[in-house]
Parts: C-alpha cells; sequence; structure tokens
C-alpha cells in the first residue's frame, strides 16, 4: 500500500486578511513534513471559480514549489484540466516535462474534465464532451511528451501544427498518467485507456472490491489500448484522515470537515450559484447543525469502528479493508473545512510513526508480485495500441522565418 495526502485548498467564509496566503504556506509545510514523514505522493486538483470549497487554480505552481522544498515524495496532478480550453495540451506537456525535471523524475499525471458549470461554462466547454474532449487531449499531450518532433493534429476541437514540444520528462515514456474517477463507469473507462485510476468518491471497501475487480479485469482484457506510450495499472482511493489515540477528540478535530467537503461537492453541482457571493459554509452549518457529539456516541455504540478517522488501530484496520480488496494507493484527505494545520500534522506524524511502517514493510513483494502478474497482460495491451506515426526525416516541414512565404499552418 502507498500513501498519499490530498489538497483542495479549501477556504470557508468567513474570510480574514491573509487567510489564503497563510493556507498555502500551511500547506507546503505539510508536504515537507510529509515527505520527511515518508508519504508517497502529494495530490493536487486544479479547479476553477469554486469559492470555499477549492482554490487551487494553479496546481503547477504549487507542485512546483512542492517538488523544490522536497526530495522524495512524488507531485501528483490531481488531476490537471486537460481539455484544451482549460489548457493547451502544448503548455500543458511543456509543463509536465518541466515539472517532471525540477522533481527529478517525482512527476504523476492526473487528467481530468471538470464538473460545474461554474468551470465549463466560464471556458465554453459542452458538458456533453468534455470526456471525448479531455481523452483526446490527454492522448496527444503523451505524444508531445515522447516524440521529436511531434507530428501535429488536427480535429474539431483540437489543432495544432508540427513541433518540437520541450523539454522531454526525465521519466520514460512519461510521467505515469491517472484518471479521475467517481463511479464504475469512469473506472471502466480509465482501464480501458490504460491509465491509473483516482477514484475521488469515498467508497468503503465492498464498493472498492467491485471497482478494483471491473479495473483489474479491464486490464488484463481486450478492451484496455492505452491512449499513453506506457501502462499505469493502479487503483488510488481518497480516504478522510484525521487520526489521534483519543477517538472521540479524532472525530472533534476532523469529522465536521470531511462532511463539509462532501456537502459542497454535491452543492455546487446542483445549486445556483453567485461568483463573488458564495454562502457554501453558512448553507452547510445552517442545515448541519451540531452533530458532532451525535456522531461520537454512534462510533462508541458501534461493535467495531473502521474509518480514515479515529485512533491508529482504527485506521489501520480502515486500510487493511482497503488493501485486501485490490486498492494500491490510499489518498489521505486530510485538509477540508475549518481543519487546523496543526492537528494535521499531528495525525500526520502519529499515523507515520504507528502505523505506516507495517504497510511500507510488505510494499516491494506486494508490487513485484502484481507487476509479474500484470506483465504480459500490458505488454498485450500496448500492441493494440494505434501509435501516432514519426515523421522522417524528408517529411518535418520547413517552418518559414517570414510570414509572407508560410504556407497555412507553417
Amino acid at each position: 500500500m502507498r500513501f498519499g495526502i490530498f489538497y483542495e485548498h479549501q477556504l470557508p467564509k468567513p474570510w480574514n486578511e491573509g487567510d489564503e496566503a497563510r493556507l498555502f504556506h500551511e500547506a507546503l509545510e505539510q508536504v515537507v513534513l510529509a515527505d520527511k514523514l515518508g508519504y508517497d505522493y502529494a495530490w493536487e486538483v486544479e479547479h476553477h471559480f469554486l469559492e470555499e470549497y477549492s482554490h487551487s487554480s494553479a496546481p503547477e505552481v504549487f507542485l512546483s514549489a512542492c517538488a523544490a522544498l522536497t526530495k522524495n515524495i512524488r507531485v501528483g496532478h490531481g488531476i490537471r484540466q486537460v481539455i484544451p480550453n482549460y489548457n493547451h495540451p502544448a503548455r500543458t506537456a511543456e509543463g509536465l516535462a518541466t515539472l517532471d525535471i525540477i522533481s527529478k523524475g517525482r512527476l504523476d499525471f492526473g487528467i481530468g474534465e471538470g464538473a460545474t458549470r461554474l468551470e465549463l461554462g466560464a471556458f465554453h466547454i459542452p458538458a456533453r464532451q468534455k470526456r471525448a474532449m479531455a481523452i483526446e487531449a490527454a492522448e496527444q499531450i503523451a505524444n508531445m511528451m515522447v516524440l521529436s518532433p511531434y507530428p501535429g493534429y488536427e480535429s474539431e476541437t483540437f489543432s495544432f501544427p508540427c513541433r518540437n514540444v520541450i523539454p522531454k520528462p526525465v521519466q520514460k515514456p512519461h510521467p505515469p498518467m491517472w484518471m479521475a474517477c467517481t463511479n464504475r463507469d469512469t473506472i471502466r473507462v480509465a482501464a480501458s485507456l490504460g491509465l491509473g485510476a483516482l477514484s475521488f468518491s469515498f467508497i468503503d471497501p465492498d464498493e472498492a472490491k467491485r471497482w478494483a475487480d471491473i479495473y483489474y479485469g479491464i486490464i488484463k482484457s481486450e478492451e484496455c489500448v492505452p491512449i499513453g506510450h506506457a501502462v499505469n495499472a493502479n487503483i488510488a482511493t481518497v480516504s478522510n484522515f484525521s487520526v489521534h489515540g483519543d477517538r472521540d477528540e479524532a472525530i472533534r478535530r476532523g469529522h465536521e470537515g470531511f462532511e463539509f467537503f462532501g456537502y459542497a461537492v454535491n452543492a455546487l453541482v446542483a445549486h445556483d450559484t453567485v461568483p463573488g457571493r458564495s454562502t457554501l459554509w453558512h448553507d452547510y452549518i445552517t442545515a448541519r447543525g451540531n452533530r458532532t457529539q451525535e456522531v461520537i456516541d454512534a462510533a462508541k455504540r458501534a461493535d467495531t469502528y473502521v474509518s480514515g478517522i479515529g485512533t491508529p488501530d482504527d485506521i489501520r484496520r480502515h486500510i487493511r479493508e482497503f488493501q485486501d480488496v485490490g486498492v494500491d494507493q490510499v489518498i489521505f484527505l486530510q485538509q477540508a473545512g475549518h481543519n487546523r494545520h496543526a492537528h494535521i500534522c499531528e495525525a500526520l506524524e502519529l499515523f507515520a510513526a504507528e502505523v505506516m511502517p507495517e504497510f511500507k514493510a510488505e510494499v516491494a513483494e506486494r508490487e513485484a508480485k502484481k507487476a509479474k502478474e500484470l506483465a504480459p497482460h500490458i505488454e498485450a495491451a500496448l500492441a493494440r495500441k494505434t501509435w501516432m506515426k514519426p515523421l522522417a526525416p524528408d517529411e518535418i516541414p520547413i517552418v518559414r522565418a517570414s510570414a509572407a512565404k508560410a504556407g497555412p499552418g507553417r
């Protein structure tokens, strides 16, 4: 099992002067701490205009700072908005390769498409076409990172001439590719494309087993035709995270923030919004009331308590259940709602001291066994791929220095 930490950069109102800057700098301190403690990944989303819920609109900047401040932890776009209306594919390829160089080969690249009208509408993206647009762009981004020169591409949604997109990434053929997944349908899509599955739904182990069975069943089948130049066969799932020696205190520190996370996701998709006048936290508290004590009392009455919120023993059982059904990485959402920086750091330290070592000791053997089992299936999947043909030397077009001499697209 691998372990990651995850950032939306949530900033519920009321906002005070300096709160936004504090949020980002505390997150950087948490990533530096996680690196020292042995966590494997730091994931960062990309969202636009989603006040209170996510102030993470420039993940490439935040992840670059993470890379510069750390030595071992992998930095992950979880996800990068790849539709050309958000980010031109050539600019994405350039940014990914640069970040891979800065991090010395520690980058992972998750693709996404956006879900809210606030984002899609602002960038004039048709909701019904967004997935196809994202997959198309992601495939060309991979080609841009590999081919010298990139031969060029033209479709109804995206066109680009022959250019050599530089720099090239450290990792070959390119950084591992993932896809954001929220249900069984997107799990199937990720597997069929040879992409790792980044599950951003809070699922229980029973549902995680169904997802893993679907995902690895497709990876091993003829349905898997990679869009990248490699297959990244992995499932990662997000979990809430608040760890303390006393279960009641862990719930007091974390449960309200994680409830807000779920509330805000649904509200942004389902409710109308007025830009610059968000009331997410106010609406959540009004609807929720004071439920924390109810949650604590319910946990005491339960025969067992398996959760990402609780004692080290609670979270140990929680992770073991996910590992047993085929999940490869658990990503902890520790920064949510008004969760406090000091509490987040304490939880990261406690988990690293009391839970992480036993899972770390199993990683090498588990991953070697998995790689051996999947190797023939991955080889077969790559053989099914239709590769973009590199240009022969005499096929590379001349880009004229003078516009008057240049032909169309040159």
